[in-house]
């Protein structure tokens, strides 16, 4: 029995059930009490617990992802320590991984559905980058697809705020080989476009169907991302649009400085290819392959350190020189011409002794930077026992790393079977059968897609409980099952789901459905909110008024305008809800601005007689001039010598202010406002 399972946290968070597990932290699914909502909480593993610099370093994540808020980067809700316990309270997403969906579907994608994917996946990492966190980890394992869609980047357990400093591969564990950039194989400095490196391995996947690299060990793939370049996506798929290859090959340059400079690059052409799928990009290949003086030095230290790595579906880097022969012949030449002349000097021992060094040092460099990064994978020689899956879901099998270990599952069928849908049916290897690193850890298994006549439960996610009840009473008609639907014992509160809307359905979707079977909607109460006070806002403005509804959790609702003889215009003048009255978060608030005064109502002001003066230009000449008043009546008419004057009077009635219009000799010249009460 796990230790932590029944647990109460901080006297709020109670420990339900254990559902991951990681290399730093194991996750667990929780209740918060407080709030009545379900929520994910990593809590740092007990055996790394007593090291300090671990700690520090689980902290730090905790940190570092509380800084991110973004739709599709998996929320954090506290971050707290209980009895020693170091923990930090997430959103509990309800998806799977996006390799689970890629699996799902055959592993490949259609480029449509990838660049659904890729566009979120970039927004999030735009969003960390700019906070100064580098994930370091992107890979499909990482990313939660839910059920509407979308995307959530999760696991920030390697991540590093970019200001501490610069780590490299033999200080600290990263992502996946598989996905991982040349720098972090290298051990060299890492940065942003690390990150969208990884994004582009992704991406090379769903839309191809495989990975871009392959190897028995993961030392030979980290090689690979060092010095091949993989298969471009057309030539395994040529119906894959070239603009996303483009940005596919762009975002894996192995070369940072080829690659996008930042995650905004990289979505601004995915949303130039999205508003035209046949637009071209112009990037040269050549452009993004590394200088051929970096990959001369990876290659000579990686074959001393390693060896040869042969693997399909890839180029090594030195052939792909051979496509730029005029730069290739001006070296030979050179080098030619330096040898001749070294021929004449003799030996250089002193560079001969720096270059051996240098060769030792690196040898050593990335023996270390393997046997720290990789210490714990299946190397060559040991043997592994298979696990048992078959008769488990696959959902749950998929996910249980305590019971996989080294190995992974692969669906290569789904077929009909007494057994409930989703079922392993059968595995190879068998189970407890033995395997080395040279036969791989990928156990191939067949899933079931239950009885041919079988009745799946529907998804019925966020439908109002009304309707759900409706459509599964019409499935049971249909299909001559008894179904009996309880809507109304379980409810929860849910910040995302509406009220009277399902949050989750027993038995879940995709469950079988047979004969009297009772199926629990579990329903939405709707945002656990807190009453609160009703501020007062007669007499503020209809923006101040709506700020200090939004401080207290409240909403404005209806605006409207009316005459108010008690409330200068522009003031709000009656709010639906009194003030100091309790009321509930989310609720709309009506409120009426006042448009001053009715003017039909007040007294009608006497006309004043006012004198007037109305200025002339200096033109020097005699002109001719019209004035009008607002109404466009012509109240005056004459002809001035601007030599001898420098205006004129008029005797005008009127009330308030008025605008009157002076014309000279045909044109607008000017108007002037009088203020008859002033």
């Amino acid at each position: 029995m796990d230790q932590y399972i029944g647990k109460l946290l901080d006297n709020r968070y109670e420990i339900l059930e254990l559902i991951g597990v990681g290399g730093m932290a194991r996750v667990y699914k929780a209740r918060c009490h407080r709030l009545n909502r379900l929520v994910a909480i990593k809590i740092l593993r007990d055996d790394l617990a007593q090291d300090a610099e671990l700690r520090r370093r689980f902290h730090d994540e905790s940190q570092a992802v509380a800084m991110l808020s973004h739709p599709n980067i998996v929320a954090v809700y506290d971050v707290s320590r209980s009895s020693d316990i170091e923990y930090i309270v997430m959103e509990l997403i309800d998806g799977i991984t996006l390799k689970q969906y890629m699996q799902k579907k055959g592993n490949k994608l259609n480029w449509r559905e990838a660049l659904h994917f890729i566009t979120q996946i970039v927004k999030a990492l735009g969003h960390a980058h700019s906070r100064g966190i580098i994930h370091r980890d992107i890979k499909p394992h990482n990313i939660m697809v839910l059920r509407d869609g979308s995307v959530k980047v999760a696991d920030f357990g390697i991540a590093r705020v970019t200001s501490g400093g610069h780590s490299t591969l033999t200080q600290e564990a990263l992502g996946s080989v598989h996905y991982i950039s040349p720098e972090q194989a290298r051990g060299s400095h890492i940065d942003a476009r690390s990150d969208l490196y990884s994004a582009g391995v992704v991406l090379y996947e769903m839309i191809t169907g495989r990975l871009p690299f392959e190897g028995d060990t993961p030392v030979s793939v980290a090689i690979q991302h060092i010095n091949s370049i993989p298969l471009s996506p057309r030539e395994i798929d040529p119906t894959i649009p070239e603009a996303l290859e483009a940005i596919t090959m762009k975002a894996m340059a192995p070369n940072p400085d080829n690659r996008y400079p930042s995650a905004d690059a990289m979505l601004a052409d995915l949303e130039e290819f999205r508003k035209n799928p046949n637009i071209n990009f112009d990037y040269s290949p050549s452009e993004l392959l590394p200088e051929e003086e970096d990959l001369e030095r990876t290659q000579i230290h990686m074959t001393t350190s390693h060896g040869s790595h042969g693997t399909s579906g890839r180029r090594e880097m030195n052939q792909s020189r051979s496509e730029r022969p005029e730069r290739r012949s001006r070296r030979v030449e050179d080098e030619e011409d330096e040898d001749e002349e070294d021929e004449r000097r003799g030996p250089n021992w002193p560079i001969i002794g720096a270059v051996a060094a240098i060769l030792v040092f690196v040898a050593a460099l990335v023996f270390i930077m393997f046997s720290t990064v990789f210490s714990g994978s299946f190397q060559a020689g040991e043997t592994k026992r298979v696990p048992q899956v078959t008769g488990l879901l696959y959902s749950e099998a998929s996910e249980d790393t305590d019971l996989l270990g080294d190995f992974t599952l692969e669906i290569v069928q789904e077929k009909e079977s007494d057994q409930p849908a989703g079922t392993i049916i059968s595995q190879d290897p068998t189970a407890n059968s033995t395997v080395t690193a040279n036969t791989g850890t990928v156990i191939q298994v067949v899933l079931s897609t239950g009885k041919a006549n079988e009745v799946l439960m529907p998804n019925m996610l966020d439908k109002d409980y009304r309707d759900a009840n409706s459509d599964l009473n019409t499935l049971a008609k249909k299909n001559n099952l008894t179904l009996k639907i309880d809507f109304t014992s379980k409810t929860e509160y849910n910040d995302e789901i509406e009220k009277d809307h399902v949050i989750s359905t027993i038995p879940a979707e995709g469950e079988a459905l047979t004969d009297g079977t009772t199926v629990y909607l579990v329903v939405s109460l709707g945002k656990d909110t807190q009453p609160v006070d009703m501020p007062g806002l007669l007499g503020k403005t209809e923006d101040m008024a709506r700020k200090m509804l939004d401080s207290v959790g409240l909403d404005i609702g209806s605006v409207q305008h009316e005459y108010s003889s008690d409330y200068p215009e522009g003031q709000v003048c009656f709010q639906s809800v009194n003030e100091g009255s309790k009321v509930d978060q989310g609720t709309q608030i009506n409120i009426i601005i006042s448009d001053g005064p009715d003017p039909n109502t007040q007294p009608i002001p006497s006309e004043v007689t006012k004198t007037v003066t109305f200025p002339l230009p200096d033109t020097g000449t005699t002109v001719n001039v019209e004035v009008y008043d607002a109404q466009g009546s012509r109240l005056h008419s004459g002809s001035y010598d601007t030599n001898l004057e420098s205006g004129f009077q008029l005797d005008l009635k009127g009330t308030g202010k008025q605008v009157y219009t002076v014309y000279i000799d045909g044109a607008k010249s000017y108007d002037q406002t009088v203020d008859f009460d002033s």
